[in-house]
């Protein structure tokens, strides 16, 4: 199995899923209230969820709710505003038709929470146009449960350093540190795929692309992009300038979450470590020999393999 993960299996599989759900649920209903909510599927995330973007949409709906003769930021007005939101919480009534795209969202979201972490930290940080405001985010983690300990923890730091709105490159650069700290591994996928399979039988396999498997080599692989690479007679002053002095320093988050998942099967401390080891060898060949223990189980056709052996290379040629 290769570890890139299929979108199209995500969105097939939530499509199926929910069409479970909702005919086990309205076999003999008409609507579902909101207390039953919490409890439609046995995932808990599906749910919160589905009520997360329940009290989004009730927010988009009173941001219309605009007039040129009534100031609705005054503060009684928006006191009001909040207890209509809590006696409508308390009066959720949906019918199977409209309940649907809000379990397949749902669903899909739960599934790219757990198979692929890293993509879903990304566009919970940068989806409101690269910019993390920190009461809306604060707002969003009430609702996430799983793989939940390093955003809490940027929350937190964001709030102790009085950082309202902050641009989603910059809440990134935080989280890595928070990743490194933490030394995060996202959370087992199996209970999940048990709680799922209770209605439509999954296993993992299903959400990878497969790929023909590669003949086995016992030649140690270097990056095509590079022909002598041991080399250094024809590097120019250009070349000189684009060495990496260390891979920890030079990588961004989002090729820490690329590599940890593409190469190191989603375990961000065995990547750590990996970087930690190639910054403290002495050349390329030291290099080398230490990465050939996993070169073979790596994709290496992949453009993360090769993205990641052209940051070796500039790293020591």
């Amino acid at each position: 199995m290769e570890d890139k993960i299929s979108l199209q299996a995500i969105q097939k599989y939530s499509q199926q899923y929910t069409r479970k759900v909702l005919d086990r649920f309205f076999v003999d209903k008409q609507f579902i209230s909101g207390k039953e909510l919490l409890s439609l599927s046995e995932v808990e995330q599906i749910n919160l969820f589905i009520i997360q973007n329940l009290f989004r949409t009730w927010k988009t709906e009173m941001q219309k709710i605009r007039s040129p003769y009534f100031d609705y930021e005054a503060e009684a007005v928006q006191e009001a505003q909040q207890q209509l939101a809590n006696v409508l919480s308390r009066h959720i009534k949906i019918s199977k038709n409209y309940l649907e795209p809000l379990v397949v969202q749902a669903t899909q979201h739960t599934l790219q929470d757990v198979l692929n972490p890293y993509d879903f930290f990304s566009r919970l940080i940068t989806g409101n146009q690269n910019k993390l405001e920190l009461d809306r985010f604060k707002e969003d983690l009430k609702y996430l449960k799983l793989n939940k300990a390093p955003l809490l923890r940027l929350s937190q730091i964001l709030q102790e350093r009085k950082m309202d709105v902050v641009s989603g490159n910059e809440a990134f650069a935080i989280l890595d540190k928070i990743l490194e700290e933490l030394n995060f591994s996202p959370e087992d996928i199996e209970p999940v795929l048990e709680q799922l399979s209770v209605l439509e039988p999954v296993t993992i396999d299903f959400f990878f692309e497969q790929k023909k498997p590669k003949i086995a080599t016992s030649t140690p692989v270097q990056s095509k992009s590079t022909p002598n690479a041991h080399s250094k007679e024809n590097k120019t002053l250009a070349d000189e300038f684009q060495k990496i002095q260390s891979l920890k320093e030079k990588l961004t988050i989002n090729q820490k979450f690329m590599f940890t998942k593409a190469l190191f099967q989603g375990d961000f401390e065995k990547f750590t470590d990996t970087i930690q080891h190639i910054d403290s060898q002495q050349d390329y060949d030291a290099a080398m020999q230490f990465l050939n223990k996993q070169l073979q189980d790596w994709d290496q056709e992949s453009e993360e393999f090769h993205e990641f052996m052209e940051l070796i290379e500039k790293r020591f040629l």
